[in-house]
């Protein structure tokens, strides 16, 4: 099947253009120009950008390939073109003489290589080479993503498309693909050819090498800290799959955008000569690491410092044996780092703390927690783990502006962040307090503009009230909050007789942020979104229109949609009473640095964002980027591409950093 760029729709392998929405299946747009391109393009003739996403093909040549059979009814995808998988069933063809830049990797002839393969591979054997490659059929389904978009199929790791044969090296990949966020990397296809084993991944060559962390200056303790952990939860993780070997090799050992570790690839087939602290014929132990820690210490040229040198004696000497027990330790190192800086924190906490205060005009309001070192970084520069998270800080914008076609403005949005922090000799406790309210209003002169901004100072004014400083309301809280600002415009519609159109109202989508927990609320059709590195975009809210209703209750979306009424509003605030509205009310968690978008449907409509999310969003996760001129630009986006309607946006960035402090005392209450 082809996925539609635009709508994601599943369409037939012979279509052209989606049939739901009619956007072309044989081009692809430049994200940055917008000129349409040769699917197989690797960087736009127009502007430069590059276009593809290069894929890392392993080839892995043996003299008898073992591989998963399959199963073609439960993998349930449907390949109309029998021409385009003939070729790849042929997995006892012969090896081809040689590949070459320009050429295909695969019979299909759908990757097609940004390089050649080095000529030693040609006549070796068991061996392997690397090489970056272009998806030349970027909109067709591999076998590997059907099977993992069937969680029963990639849990079983035995299925696949009609004959083929998926590699037993890529195994392991697939079962490990629900632990990408961990810095698994991601596969994107594999076959078998003859007697190669091809695998394609996530092409992290360019990626920072954990050893250049090491080497930098900046880099604090306490972040070596959090990689050592990190490495011992995937040790735990890679170990079932006889992949643990892959945290031995320091080539292997990368760093992603976040500064989170990151690996490579997987080592299956295992090159023991190449990997630190594995002799022949041994399985890798937890101590293992230990070695791997001091190889990265030496070869930086850092200095080793006590606690640590510690903790790498124990495993050295097996008294460590576990990953469990080695994580605890870890986490007691990073208390002491805590301590040992205490005094060093509070001489200098108006340097290095900012509670509240504007710190740039991209930042209205920003809570930023201090480095736990003498040394501190940039908070892009600490890694993220998967611990308890605290939040490192919070910044927000948000613009209005009336279009292109409208003649007034009837949109309205709030913010109000408030920053608590409480210090004492042995402890210090900081958070963020925020609500952020955007709503559309509708009901024409003096009734949309005046429903939006009564709704906003309803909310403001009912949180003042019944929202604790140490918790978020509870749903029942917060849906009471928002009858209480249907019924402050359903009144004034009923004192002036407002009957028809003339009735006032608005949608609203409420954001309340209690450190690193969220509360959304929403009535109509303005929308939250959440855009993460590993998550990418994700639409939280669901519209309350005719057509989601259809879909809810069972009708297909190009049915639902073909509706003439199908983007009527369902619910909004004010022309009815408390008994017609249904507000939805949803609970999040901040665990990585995210960007929140709340936005009217000025900017929302025709997909907007989700087509302009890595060029316009993305780049907003970082701490560099001005979230002032990030609104602006999605505002002067709209009115390129939609300025039908008014346009709000308002940008929440919310950073954190693992909380080891709570971990340690909840081990100790254990």
């Amino acid at each position: 099947m082809l996925i539609c760029p635009q709508c994601n729709f599943e369409n037939p392998n012979s279509n052209k253009f989606c049939q739901n929405c009619g956007a072309s299946l044989t081009e692809k747009e430049c994200q940055q120009c917008g000129v349409f391109l040769n699917l197989d393009a690797v960087q736009c003739h127009s502007c430069d950008a590059t276009c593809s996403e290069i894929w890392l093909a392993m080839a892995i040549k043996s003299g008898s390939p073992e591989v998963v059979e399959v199963d073609s009814e439960k993998a349930k995808i449907n390949l109309e073109d029998d021409s385009q998988e003939t070729d790849r069933q042929k997995t006892s063809q012969e090896f081809p003489r040689s590949f070459k830049a320009g050429s295909y990797l695969d019979s299909q002839q759908r990757y097609k290589m940004l390089e050649s393969l080095p000529t030693f591979f040609e006549n070796a054997v068991n061996t392997e080479a690397c090489v970056k490659v272009v998806d030349c059929q970027p909109y067709q389904v591999s076998p590997v993503d059907a099977m993992l978009a069937n969680p029963q199929l990639s849990e079983s790791i035995k299925t696949s498309v009609g004959e083929d044969k998926i590699p037993n090296v890529a195994k392991s990949y697939i079962a490990l693909q629900p632990h990408c966020h961990l810095g698994i990397p991601p596969i994107h296809d594999a076959w078998q050819l003859g007697n190669m084993q091809v695998i394609l991944l996530e092409d992290r060559s360019d990626w920072l090498y954990l050893l250049e962390i090491w080497q930098n200056e900046a880099t604090t303790s306490l972040q070596i800290i959090h990689y050592f952990y990190q490495m011992a939860q995937l040790w735990d993780l890679l170990e079932p799959f006889n992949c643990s070997q892959s945290l031995l090799d320091l080539t292997n050992l990368r760093v992603d955008e976040d500064q989170s570790l990151a690996l490579q690839r997987l080592h299956v087939d295992i090159r023991k000569e190449s990997l630190i602290g594995f002799q022949e014929d041994d399985t890798p132990k937890i101590k293992a690491l230990g070695k791997v820690w001091q190889a990265l210490f030496r070869e930086s040229q850092r200095t080793q410092f006590g606690s640590l040198l510690e903790l790498l004696g124990k495993l050295e000497s097996g008294e460590i044996e576990t990953s469990e027990e080695l994580r605890s330790r870890l986490q007691l190192i990073a208390m002491e780092l805590e301590g040992d800086s205490e005094q060093q924190r509070q001489d200098n906490s108006q340097n290095n703390l900012i509670f509240g205060e504007q710190k740039n005009v991209s930042s209205p309001t920003l809570l930023q927690l201090d480095e736990l070192e003498q040394s501190p970084t940039k908070i892009d520069d600490t890694p993220t783990v998967i611990l308890p998270m605290q939040l490192a800080s919070l910044e927000n914008a948000g613009l209005s502006d009336v279009g292109k076609q409208r003649d007034h403005n009837e949109d309205y949005f709030g913010i109000e962040t408030k920053i608590n922090k409480v210090e004492l000799p042995k402890s210090k406790v900081a958070g963020a307090q925020g609500l952020y309210i955007l709503c559309d209003g509708m009901g024409g002169h003096a009734g949309g503009e005046v429903a939006s901004e009564l709704a906003v100072s309803t909310l403001r004014e009912y949180f003042q009230k019944h929202w604790k400083s140490d918790s978020l309301p509870s749903e029942e809280v917060i849906r009471e909050g928002v009858f209480q600002a249907n019924k402050a415009i359903h009144d004034i519609n009923q004192q002036d007789a407002r009957s028809g159109v003339g009735r006032m109202g608005t949608t609203l989508v409420v954001v309340l942020i209690q450190n690193t927990r969220v509360a959304v609320a929403h009535v109509g059709d303005s929308r939250l979104y959440r855009m993460t590195r590993k998550g990418g975009l994700e639409q939280i809210t669901v519209d309350h229109e005719v057509g989601q209703r259809e879909i809810s209750r069972g009708v297909e979306p190009s049915i639902a949609y073909s509706r003439p009424d199908a983007y009527q509003l369902t619910q909004a605030l004010g022309p009815r009473d408390n008994n017609f509205i249904a507000p939805e009310v949803q609970f999040l968690e901040i665990n990585q640095d995210t960007l929140f978008i709340l936005t009217s449907d000025g900017l929302s409509d025709n997909d907007l964002l989700e087509k302009y999310s890595q060029t316009n969003l993305l780049n907003l996760i970082s701490s560099e980027a001005n979230l002032e001129k990030g609104v602006r630009d999605l505002i002067d986006l709209a009115n390129k591409y939609n300025g039908h309607d008014n346009i709000t946006a308002v940008l929440i960035r919310a950073k954190v950093r693992p909380n080891l402090e709570s971990q340690i005392l909840k081990g100790k209450e254990e």
